[in-house]
Order: structure tokens, then C-alpha cells, then sequence
């Protein structure tokens, strides 16, 4: 009997997770209420409670789960694998409101007391670990340190989204990644790596959507973060 209720549980995390996701996603944290996300969520107050200990507790859990977001739908390695990871992110940006939220909240941190730096040293450790991959396939130059370029790509898609956001409404997000890696691959990987690395959105696109995530939707009304 136990584990129903458990499972239970959990359910009930995701879903006002979720609502919380959304709620942010469009309000903000300062205009997102507890009574907002409780609506959106169909949730009770005790239930929320349980499982997150505050407003601020229910935006570091959205800020945090952006690697969710992206990681499991990826079956590629190495630096193939870190290039998918770029593009996947540039089109859940534009549909994905947990991913946005994390993205706007992490921006927006200051406003409710906090300066974590969580979900950019999460991001730097699995690029890494892709170049660290991608280095023992041979995949880079000689003297390429996986961390000092993982370090880069996080640093660089911060300052893209915001200025995609600002022009676009990140619509043209997916484009700056790949006119990224265009100026970035050959002074990474060896000539025949660069040749044959997938730098197609579409491809990500179509990955995505064949395993079932969330449909594409208006993201225009997404704020900026």
C-alpha cells in the first residue's frame, strides 16, 4: 500500500512543479502568488507545503531542473552531444515553460534574496563531461581543456538567450547556436570532427517531438531572463 501513495507523491510534486513552472514562466517571481500556482496546480496549500517549503523553495526546484529539460532526449556522444545540447535548449526555450522559467528565474534571482550559482555549474559539468568524452574519442586539438570550453559555451548561451529574447523573442535562438559552433568547432576539434558534426535545428526538432514532448506553442509572450 505504500507504494501507490508514494507514487502519489510524487505525482503531486510534479504537477505543481509544473504549474509553478508556468506560472513563473509568465509572471515572474514577483508576480507569481502561491494562490496563482495552487489554482493552476488544482492543489492544496498542504500539499504544496509538503513537498517545497516556500515560494523561493518551489523557484530554486524550477531553476534547477533545467537539465531535465534537455539531457533525456539525447542519444548522442561526446562533442556530437554537446552541440545537441545547445540546439535542444535553443528549441525548448521556445516551448518549454519549465525550461523557460528556470532560465528567466535564474536572471531574475536577486529579486527573492538569492545568488546561487547551481544551475550554471550544473550546465558547466555536463559539457564537460561531453568534451571530456570527446577527448578520449580524439575528437579535439590537442592542448583543448573540457572545462575551460564548457565554462565558455554556458558563459556565451547566457549572454545569447538574452539578446535573442531582446531581438527575436528568441526566435532566431536556434540560428545564433549554430553561427556559434560554425566560429567554435574548428578551434576545438580536429577537421574531420568539424566536417561531420549535425549542426541542423531541425534535427533536434524532430528528435524531440518523435519522443514526445511538449508541442510547439506561442512562446512571444515569454519575458525576458
Amino acid at each position: 500500500m505504500a507504494k501507490p501513495k508514494q507514487e502519489r507523491a510524487v505525482q503531486t510534486r510534479e504537477v505543481i512543479l509544473h504549474a509553478a513552472a508556468e506560472v513563473f514562466d509568465e509572471y515572474g517571481f514577483s508576480g507569481a502568488s502561491i494562490t496563482k500556482i495552487l489554482k493552476r496546480a488544482g492543489a492544496t496549500a498542504g500539499a504544496m507545503y509538503f513537498h517545497f517549503e516556500s515560494k523561493e523553495g518551489l523557484a530554486r526546484a524550477v531553476m534547477n531542473a533545467q537539465p531535465e529539460t534537455i539531457v533525456p532526449w539525447l542519444d548522442s556522444t561526446g562533442l556530437q552531444r554537446l552541440v545537441d545540447i545547445t540546439l535542444t535548449w535553443a528549441h525548448q526555450l521556445q516551448v518549454d515553460p519549465m525550461l523557460r522559467a528556470g532560465v528567466r528565474l535564474t536572471g531574475e534571482q536577486g529579486t527573492f534574496g538569492s545568488q546561487d550559482a547551481t544551475p550554471y555549474k550544473a550546465w558547466v559539468e555536463i559539457m564537460k563531461e561531453c568534451l571530456q568524452t570527446a577527448d578520449e574519442k580524439g575528437e579535439l586539438l590537442p592542448g583543448v581543456e573540457p572545462q575551460a570550453v564548457a565554462g565558455f559555451v554556458v558563459d556565451a548561451c547566457t549572454g545569447m538567450q538574452m539578446v535573442a529574447e531582446a531581438v527575436s523573442g528568441r526566435r532566431d535562438l536556434s540560428e545564433r547556436a549554430v553561427r556559434m559552433w560554425r566560429l567554435l568547432l574548428p578551434g576545438i576539434a580536429v577537421p574531420s570532427v568539424v566536417a561531420h558534426t549535425a549542426l541542423d535545428p531541425q534535427r533536434v526538432k524532430v528528435t524531440v517531438a518523435d519522443r514526445g514532448t511538449v508541442t510547439d506553442t506561442d512562446a512571444s509572450g515569454a519575458a525576458p531572463s
